[in-house]
């Protein structure tokens, strides 16, 4: 399997969370067998308030459409996962990070994946922010009470908020 330069490929993890020397294309990922794993990265941002920013997924997302979520994505082949988190906010937000503003909270496994959970303080406006219209279609700053309760909440990051 080669990579295409308008692909999306994930480096292929072992069961310990490390580089396997392989990949697999974005369209492949169904075919992730049994202790294989790929990266995620998702990203809170917090700000001074104390606030923080939520976003609805995209209507046109083929998982979880119209959901509200946190920020965040696979990461790329070759990335690592702090610099795939300040990706992940751009693309999808348009604010920029810089690494001294995010803190790794959290590793965990799941089925087919490592989730890496990056907490960022951070202050702006949500009119600041520039949507991807394919991930994004809106975002605002709750409490952590209003973040526990409507963001989609199958996800072991919750109790990060109480930091």
């Amino acid at each position: 399997m080669d990579k295409c330069a308008d692909e999306e490929a994930w480096d292929i993890l072992d069961e310990d969370g490390n580089k396997s020397g392989r990949f697999i294309l974005r369209r492949d990922y169904k075919n992730i067998t049994p202790g294989e794993y790929h990266l995620v990265v998702h990203i809170l941002i917090k700000n001074v308030k104390g606030k923080w920013l939520i976003q609805k997924r995209s209507p046109f997302k083929e998982f979880f459409p119209n959901v509200w979520a946190v920020t965040g994505g696979s990461v790329l082949s070759g990335e690592n996962s702090l610099t795939a988190a300040i990706r992940e906010v751009e693309e999808e937000i348009g604010i920029t990070l810089c690494p001294h503003e995010l803190r790794r909270a959290l590793r965990y496994k799941e089925e087919d994946n490592f989730v890496d959970v990056w907490i960022a303080e951070k202050d702006f406006s949500t009119a600041e922010c520039t949507l991807q219209e394919s991930e994004v279609a809106d975002v605002k700053w709750v409490d952590a009470e209003e973040f526990k309760r409507i963001v989609w909440n199958n996800h072991r990051y919750l109790e990060c908020i109480d930091e």
